[in-house]
């Protein structure tokens, strides 16, 4: 029986350990907190839970990894390269879900050399994005056509039922990775230009987008989602009026954090002499105000917005200009993320909701193909959220791949080539996850 090890016990696992464990390998999960890795295998007899701090206990990687066939990675991205590089000591094939780093882009040459499969970019976006786009474009340049516009959108977002709240989000990943993507430096190509895009700048950088959910044409927005252009080189293709991919949320999220962000509820770093402050007291502080009194009429001239708009009025629901006790973190992202997580949660029985969408134009000799690849997939009331399955399962899908020796393709890569993304749809869609795509010839 094949084993692997799964580093991280977070939001997105259970679907994955599950999908591994139903097809007959023996699954480690590896979390500093036990209880969660116990709970996710609930008891199955190819599932072991183990303690384990990658923090604490760096130095045990390695010994872990060896008792494995192959390794996945599901701890924040920042760890991933340290995980590879134990894989590598130890000739151990390694799966993630997240973006290729410099620093795992290094190892290349090496994991080649060694045989060894260091599988990135395995989730939903990215992931699920890259073998659906892919598909597309394959089938246009095998007949000989020209991608000259390519945009590309997801978002994790509440079902319209569960949609209840001011911002129009929940969270069903990572909250602090959700935030922080808010300062991400942003660049891109359309109307034939490249735009680049400062962090501080993303959210001036939205645009209207309409998508089909439950037979209803529903208005959402869309801003860049880090840099475009690479994937010119990795898909392959160098569209010269749009290249862009972005992210989706429900229409106001962006002028709302823009704001939260200019106020500095986004740093990272510490500030000091907050026991027994309030959430007000805070933002008191981060706009450079002595007290607390008209809040929000002071907020809003800082910001320069009108004090009742929209914007000032979600910040009061959530409570950052309320009488609320700070938390014990330090940093306001990190007081902002607790914040948020108990009024943005979803409760017991609610939907998430993932859409991906893509559109392309296409030049053919002889016609013009508009072309849009959608996948819209809800969760499963009192199961798995569809962020735990469209991230999850295109890794476990990897995993087994691997395993059952259905690809071998040694070295630092992400999921583009034809030989691993048709079975992997395939494989996808008899999972519920379900792809549409629709041609408009002109």
């Amino acid at each position: 029986m094949k084993r692997v090890v799964v580093f991280g016990a977070g939001l997105v696992v259970r679907a994955h350990v599950r999908y591994l464990l139903d097809h007959g390998f023996h699954v480690t999960v590896a979390s500093r907190t036990v209880s969660k890795a116990e709970d996710i295998l609930d008891g199955h007899p190819n599932g072991t839970p183990m303690a384990f701090d990658v923090t604490v206990e760096p130095e045990k990687l390695e010994e872990i990894i060896a008792k494995h066939d192959l390794a996945v990675s599901l701890l924040p991205w920042q760890f991933h390269p340290q995980v590879a590089r134990a894989c590598l000591n130890q000739g151990k094939h390694m799966v993630t879900t997240s973006y290729v780093k410099e620093e795992m882009a290094a190892l290349d040459a090496e994991a080649k050399e060694k045989g060894v499969i260091l599988f990135n970019e395995l989730g939903v976006d990215p992931g699920i994005d890259h073998m659906t786009a892919m598909q597309v474009i394959d089938r246009v340049q095998g007949e000989g056509g020209e991608i000259t516009s390519f945009q590309s959108y997801c978002g994790g977002l509440p079902a319209p039922e569960a949609n209840d709240n001011p911002f129009g989000y929940k969270f069903s990943w990572s909250p602090r990775g959700v935030l922080l993507a808010g300062l991400n430096n942003g660049k891109y190509r359309r109307d034939a230009k490249v735009v680049e895009v400062p962090g501080q700048e993303l959210f001036d950088h939205v645009w209207p987008v309409t998508v089909g959910i439950d037979g209803t044409e529903t208005a959402l927005e869309g801003y860049p989602n880090r840099d475009s252009m690479p994937y010119t080189e990795t898909y392959g293709i160098d569209p010269h009026d749009v290249m862009f991919r972005g992210t989706l949320r429900f229409r106001g999220w962006c002028a709302a954090m823009k704001q939260v962000a200019r106020i500095g509820w986004l740093r990272t770093d510490g500030v000091e002499g907050l026991e027994g402050k309030t959430f007000a007291d805070l933002t008191a502080l981060l706009i450079g105000v002595d007290d607390t009194s008209n809040l929000a009429d002071k907020l809003a001239s800082h910001l320069g917005i009108a004090a009742d708009g929209p914007e000032i009025s979600k910040m009061e629901w959530l409570g950052l200009l309320g009488d609320g006790p700070l938390p014990d973190e330090k940093a306001p992202v990190d007081l902002l993320t607790a914040h948020m997580l108990e009024r943005m949660s979803y409760n017991e029985g609610e939907r998430d909701m993932l859409v991906l969408q893509h559109t392309f134009v296409a030049e053919f000799s002889d016609r013009t193909e508009h072309i849009t690849s959608t996948m819209i997939d809800f969760g499963i009331p009192g199961g798995d959220s569809s962020m735990n399955r469209t991230v999850g399962l295109p890794a476990a899908v990897a995993v087994r791949f691997i395993l059952e020796d259905r690809f071998n393709q040694p070295g630092v890569v992400v999921p583009v080539m034809k030989e691993f993304y048709e079975p992997a749809i395939e494989e996808l869609e008899r999972l519920g996850i379900q792809f549409t795509e629709e041609v408009k010839t002109v």
